[in-house]
């Protein structure tokens, strides 16, 4: 018997659930939460075998008890059921343990099927979840610099060279009002305050060898 938790802020949610999973044999619902933290007291005291998590809850969002399940060692399998289509929420669920995410407008049968999955330790994630899940994880891999186009980081590597913008703008057979544009738009992409942390910055990724640095 697969005993499962749900974890949900909306009771109309719950109840939908319950209704669903206890007419499928092999299931069992083991108990309810309406938020983050009754959930974490459920699963340690109802030890179900999975856990139905919501993403956004009061008081202790699902990230939060994810985080916590894995800091006291709670081995319930985690599926997510949510509304977000947040990009950075499925990688943060994933990351943090979840086996599996799913939009609560999923059909009957591939949250039923995902319990099961989750049950036996497989993961289970729509096709969509997986194109969102390997776009954000190769942006991550490739860095900050993915983010640039390829004239901004030849301006970046001016500004690492301690060039001035009408500088840039001349080594680049442009105006300095598009170098200028070039230089906020590095900025603000990469986080960075000013020219002298964009240089900085540029150095430690090795855009331009440190002998050609000059004194931005």
């Amino acid at each position: 018997m697969i005993r499962v938790l749900i974890a949900d802020d909306h009771k109309v949610v719950r109840q939908g659930l319950r209704f669903l999973l206890s007419s499928e044999p092999g299931i069992e619902v083991a108990g309810e939460a309406a938020d983050g933290v009754a959930a974490l007291e459920a699963i340690r005291s109802l030890r179900p075998d999975v856990v139905l998590l919501d993403l956004l809850m009061p008081r202790l969002d699902g990230l939060g008890v994810l985080a916590a399940m894995h800091d006291e060692k709670l081995t319930a399998a985690v599926l997510v059921l949510t509304s977000s289509a947040d990009d950075q929420h499925l990688v943060q669920a994933i990351k943090a343990g979840a086996l599996s995410y799913l939009p609560k407008t999923a059909g009957v049968d591939q949250v039923v099927e995902a319990v099961r999955a989750a049950a036996r330790g497989e993961s289970v994630l729509q096709p969509a979840a997986t194109a969102r899940l390997l776009r954000e994880l190769r942006h991550a891999a490739a860095g900050p610099l993915s983010q640039l186009t390829p004239r901004e980081t030849d301006v970046l590597k001016g500004l690492a060279q301690g060039r001035s913008n009408r500088e840039i703008a001349k080594a680049l057979s442009v105006s300095e009002e598009t170098v200028k544009s070039h230089v906020s738009n590095i900025l603000a992409k990469l986080g960075l305050a000013d020219r002298t942390q964009a240089a900085i910055f540029a150095l430690q990724h090795h855009l331009v060898p440190l002998d050609q640095a000059l004194d931005p």
